[in-house]
């Protein structure tokens, strides 16, 4: 066994300018369904910088996807541009900017009607299998599906969220504003880089 084999994926960290008011629209936005992933926020003075998220959420939209869209836009999202053309899904942006999916129906790997589907990690093409084994060790999800989109990871049979790792990734030029973290019993806490670079959290 490696170091790293009692780590778990735990949650994801989200840097905030307003945590009270993030905390507030995830929690309203999810209903509460995570299948026991803990959004954790952490005050910054810096604004979201034009750049798309390398990391973002997706929410199942459920059968009446649409209304489910309204319901968010009345918490505080807005509609976003990314570039995304003609997709079965909406892309909206939470109240600091950050960019999230809403699935429709069908999608495949949902399993929901509402919450928290998939936590969704931008992997350039060549690293996609090092990545894969990286966060399979770290995270102790399993690899479930590996199709030229990607691969998807869940913590078991059961597990509503999965991890989805695919391309394209643009290149790294700030900090992560979303940030996966893991709790690893015996090892020193802190902040470091996966196999892309990416910053993650590991807590004792």
């Amino acid at each position: 066994m490696n170091a790293w084999g009692n780590g778990m994926l735990t949650g994801i960290v989200i840097d905030a300018l307003d945590v009270a008011r993030m905390d507030r629209f995830w929690s309203d936005a999810t209903r509460g369904r995570t299948d026991g992933l803990h959004l954790r926020f952490v005050p910054t003075a810096k604004p979201k910088t034009a750049h798309k998220n390398r990391l973002h959420l997706d929410l199942a939209g459920g059968p009446d996807w649409e209304a489910e869209v309204a319901r968010l836009l009345t918490l505080g999202a807005t509609r976003v541009d990314i570039g995304q053309g003609d997709v079965p899904w909406d892309v909206l942006a939470d109240p600091e900017g950050n960019e999230f999916c809403v699935l429709r129906p069908g999608h495949p790997g949902v399993r929901a009607d509402s919450g928290l589907a998939a936590i969704c990690l931008d992997v350039a093409e060549e690293d996609r299998y090092a990545q894969s084994a990286f966060w399979q060790s770290r995270a102790d999800w399993h690899a479930v599906e590996s199709h030229d989109w990607g691969v998807r990871l869940r913590r078991g049979p059961a597990s509503t969220v999965s991890l989805v790792m695919g391309p394209p990734a643009a290149p790294k030029e700030v900090r992560n504003r979303l940030r996966l973290e893991v709790v690893q019993r015996g090892s020193e806490p802190g902040e470091f880089l996966d196999a892309g670079g990416n910053e993650f959290h590991v807590t004792g």
